[in-house]
C-alpha cells in the first residue's frame, strides 16, 4: 500500500490486524532532501506527545499491550527500521539522520560510525561514558549518576536503521525524562532482549538522563546536541532545510 506522493522505496509499512496503525513518516523530508542533493541531514527534537512506535517487522500481539493502547487511544506508528516497540513521550529526544551512502551496503560500519558520532556529541553535552550495548542500544553505567556506585548499565537510548539504495536512515530515541509507568502500561516484556538487560523490568532497565543529574530539559538537550552534531558532521556538511518541527 502506497500513499499518494510517497516513494515506496523509502518508507515501507504494513497495517496491523489488531490496532489502527500509521506509517512513521515524520522524517520523510530529511530522506528526500538527502537523496536530492547528496548532503547529510540531521534533526534533533523532543517528541511532542504520547505515542507507541513498533518496528518494521514487529508483531503487535507480542510487543504491545493492545488493550491498554486501544482504551487510552494512543496512536501507534510503524517505523521503517527494525527493533522492538517503544513508547514515546515529551520526555524523549529523537535524533534523526539521513545519510547519503552509495549502493545498499556498508550498514554495520555506518551504524557504528553514526553511533560513535552521537556518543561523542553527548559527551560534549555533559553525558559521559555512553557505550553501545546489545545490537542497537546506548547505555550508561549506573555509576555515572551522582551518588551511585553500581556498575550496572542503564539504557538511555535505542537506535534503529533503515537502508535503501543510496541512503541510510538512522534514528535514536534518548531517554531524558521518560514516563516509565507508561512503558509498563503499553509494552509487555519484550520477546527478545540484549544480554545486559539480564531480565530487568522496564523500570529497572531504563535510565533517565535528567534524574541522573546529567542534563536539564529535553528541549535544552535537543538544542545543544543538534549544535554539537552539526559542528562535527561525518558528512562534512548538513542540509540547511532540515527544519525544526516534528508533526504532533
Amino acid at each position: 500500500m502506497t500513499r499518494q506522493g510517497e516513494n515506496p522505496d523509502l518508507l515501507p509499512w504494513q497495517p496491523s490486524d489488531s490496532l489502527p496503525m500509521k506509517p512513521y513518516d515524520f522524517d520523510d523530508d530529511l530522506q528526500i532532501g538527502a537523496l536530492s542533493d547528496g548532503r547529510l541531514r540531521v534533526r534533533v527534537l523532543p517528541w511532542p506527545s504520547l505515542a507507541v512506535v513498533i518496528g518494521r517487522g514487529g508483531k503487535p500481539s507480542l510487543e504491545l499491550n493492545t488493550e491498554n493502547i486501544a482504551n487510552d487511544e494512543v496512536p501507534v506508528y510503524r517505523r521503517p527500521g527494525g527493533g522492538c516497540a517503544v513508547v514515546l513521550d515529551p520526555g524523549n529526544v529523537i535524533v534523526s539522520v539521513a545519510l547519503p551512502l552509495p549502493g545498499i551496503g556498508g550498514i554495520k560500519s555506518a551504524f557504528s560510525g553514526l553511533s560513535n558520532w552521537l556518543i561523542s556529541a553527548l559527551a560534549d553535552c555533559g553525558v559521559p561514558d555512553v557505550r553501545q550495548q546489545g545490537v542497537s542500544d546506548l547505555a550508561i553505567p549506573h555509576s555515572a549518576a551522582p551518588g551511585s556506585s553500581s556498575n550496572t548499565y542503564l539504557k538511555i537510548g535505542g537506535s534503529c536503521i533503515y537502508r535503501t539504495r543510496d541512503l541510510l536512515y538512522y534514528s535514536t530515541t534518548l531517554l531524558v525524562d521518560p514516563e516509565l509507568d507508561l512503558m509498563d502500561r503499553y509494552l509487555p516484556y519484550p520477546p527478545r532482549e540484549p544480554d545486559y538487560r539480564a531480565g530487568r523490568s522496564h523500570r529497572h532497565f531504563m535510565g533517565s538522563l535528567q534524574k541522573m543529574g546529567l542534563v536539564g530539559s529535553a528541549e535544552e538537550l535537543a538544542r545543544a546536541l543538534e549544535s554539537k552534531l552539526e559542528s562535527n558532521s561525518p558528512g562534512g556538511s548538513t542540509g540547511e532545510d532540515a527544519g525544526r518541527t516534528r508533526p504532533g
